[in-house]
């Protein structure tokens, strides 16, 4: 079977979009800990996953009419790819410092890991044009100050200490998203013409 003919046919959209509604329920869910303990102010930027997952269940919304909503479409391919990557290391970080990690750790490896190749399967389909991109990362980068300038990064207990080695490489990895969304959007399309 034809991998386009997969990412297009109505019946794996509309799974696809279930998928990443409930999935975006359980991740704000997973976060009502650490929402419960952050000040209004920070709320819409603590729960990174879920609200990834969420532009990209906009997205998909739209997709399966036929519609293109760039800005949702560049902070979904964004924020899934740099927030799916990055729970995927902290898991296995997570699994290197304590020796272990629980069934959860594993199912987040394996769900966020989704996550960044989903929003990478559907590049070729997005409507992302530099201005899009932009702003796309500029949330990015905000997020980061958030979370490592004002302490909203999600809490996990045992990298604690090493909280200024983590904020660094967020930082790189924001920019290597913003890099190779500009590359697979912007720049192949701009090259096929």
């Amino acid at each position: 079977m034809n991998l386009n003919y997969l990412l297009l046919h109505r019946q794996f959209l509309l799974f696809l979009f279930i998928v990443n509604l409930l999935g975006t329920i359980y991740g704000y869910i997973w976060y009502k800990s650490q929402l419960l303990i952050t000040p209004i102010i920070f709320l819409p930027f603590v729960p990174d996953s879920p609200t990834a997952s969420l532009f990209f269940t906009i997205f998909l919304l739209f997709f399966i009419f036929n519609k293109n909503v760039p800005y949702i479409e560049a902070l979904a391919i964004t924020s899934l790819f740099k927030y799916g990557i990055w729970a995927v290391v902290m898991n296995i970080f997570t699994l290197i410092v304590e020796g272990s990690l629980s069934w959860q750790g594993y199912m987040l490896i394996a769900s966020h890991g989704a996550m960044a190749i989903q929003g990478l399967l559907y590049a070729p389909y997005y409507a992302i044009k530099l201005r899009h991109l932009t702003i796309a990362g500029i949330v990015l980068l905000h997020n980061d100050i958030i979370d490592y300038v004002f302490g909203m990064m999600p809490i996990y207990s045992s990298l604690t200490d090493y909280m200024n080695e983590i904020g660094y490489f967020t930082f790189w990895l924001s920019v290597f998203t913003i890099f190779i969304t500009y590359r697979i959007t912007i720049h192949n399309k701009f090259n096929s013409h």
